[in-house]
């Protein structure tokens, strides 16, 4: 709190500074403007990587990179973000306002410059909550959530995706439920529930709402499964940390490369994406309940020598876990064909590619992840994009 006055003379001055931009050409004499107010405002304790983060901002707009309207947005979010953050005293309530905040001052901005971004809009919001939630307590936070919401809104300006407003809400009001549920029952943290808005956004505006719902079926089949004798795996040394609440690296090494393959997708009309997101969703869903039931089922045997290791080990696998991930990828790969997003033989095909992604997480955990070159998250994003992979591959090649 003590920085707040700091932090307001900071962004009354940062908004000053986007009411005169439109009138100071070209765009590199006002980068100096700003630098040079920056490289003034670092000499003041306490706003170091404020100054930092401007400049920066700044200077990415003089040499082109970044639209005016993304450097006002930017500035805009974050900045009435954080103060109104902190004058709310901070805390997780506090994020209330840390949204309206950010979400004000985008919309003001873009409303100023003549270029309102519904969509770039509620994105970069969502995106320095989530940044705000990972990085909570480093110095350096603000900093890097300026620059990441910088890129991320650069990003979709220039895909130029055209959304409609009114399904735009309801995704995000959807999307943004859906992650304060699991937030509230302890099934996500703060960085789970702003990473998995995301996810759902994207899902539902580039795709549609059937796209989400077999996200949203992973997710339930995932949390129910960590439960699943949760107590035995207590005792055993297994369980998942935090009573299984999902971070932020877990929603996206599992649904990275889904999300991805919506926005394709969208982008392109190709039916083949569809079977990229089902096989790395259904090698999600797959993947962990092997892990979450098949702990339970025995000693396990390394994949790669087949000789027996202790419970919970990477690269472990037992016939529990390999039955429970089959059932895992049918209930997945049967959700997307009762939407008929894909067809019978489609069907055979993602069952078939989320044992396979399953089996490719236990070879890189039994490899890579034990030699310490990775890590899980690493493990399960590459194990997703395997079983994607193997999805379309099968179809490009049987179907």
């Amino acid at each position: 709190m003590k920085s707040q006055p700091r932090l307001l003379a900071a962004t009354i001055v940062a908004i000053l500074g986007i009411l005169i931009s439109p009138f100071i050409l070209p765009a590199w004499l006002f980068a100096i403007f700003v630098i040079s107010f920056s490289a003034v405002l670092y000499l003041i304790r306490g706003t170091q990587y404020i100054s930092l983060a401007l400049g920066a901002t700044a200077l990415l707009y003089g040499i082109g990179i970044l639209p005016l309207v993304a450097f006002g947005a930017t500035v805009g979010i974050v900045t009435l973000g954080e103060l109104a953050y902190r004058a709310a005293g901070e805390g997780k309530r506090a994020y209330l306002h840390y949204t309206g905040g950010a979400f004000a001052g985008a919309l003001l901005v873009m409303a100023y410059l003549g270029s309102i971004e519904p969509l770039v809009l509620i994105i970069g919001v969502l995106v320095a909550l989530m940044l705000k939630s990972i990085l909570e307590g480093r110095k350096d936070a603000y900093m890097i959530i300026m620059l990441g919401v910088a890129m991320t809104i650069f990003l979709f300006i220039e895909l130029d995706f055209q959304v409609n407003i009114l399904l735009l809400f309801v995704a995000a009001s959807i999307a943004l439920l859906f992650g304060y549920t699991s937030f509230r029952i302890g099934a996500a943290d703060l960085s789970g529930l702003f990473s998995g808005a995301i996810i759902g956004v994207l899902l539902i505006v580039f795709a549609d709402v059937r796209w989400f719902l077999v996200m949203l079926a992973f997710f339930i089949i995932g949390s129910a499964s960590t439960r699943f004798k949760y107590a035995q795996k207590k005792a055993m040394g297994v369980e998942q940390e935090r009573g299984g609440a999902r971070g932020y690296k877990n929603a996206f090494s599992n649904g990275l490369v889904g999300t991805g393959a919506a926005v394709l997708f969208g982008l392109t009309g190709d039916p083949i994406w569809t079977a990229l997101f089902v096989g790395s969703v259904a090698t999600a869903t797959a993947d962990t309940v092997a892990s979450e039931i098949g702990v339970t089922g025995g000693q396990p045997i390394m994949i790669t020598t087949l000789k027996r290791v202790p419970e919970g080990t990477n690269g472990g696998v037992t016939i529990r876990g390999e039955a429970a991930s089959l059932l895992g990828s049918c209930i997945i790969a049967g959700i997307a064909y009762g939407f008929q997003m894909i067809p019978l033989p489609v069907f055979f095909i993602c069952l078939l590619a989320g044992f396979l992604g399953t089996n490719i997480d236990s070879l890189i955990g039994a490899t890579l992840e034990n030699s310490g070159f990775i890590g899980n998250a690493g493990t399960n994003l590459l194990a997703t994009f395997g079983g994607g992979i193997c999805a379309v591959m099968m179809v490009l090649l049987l179907v």
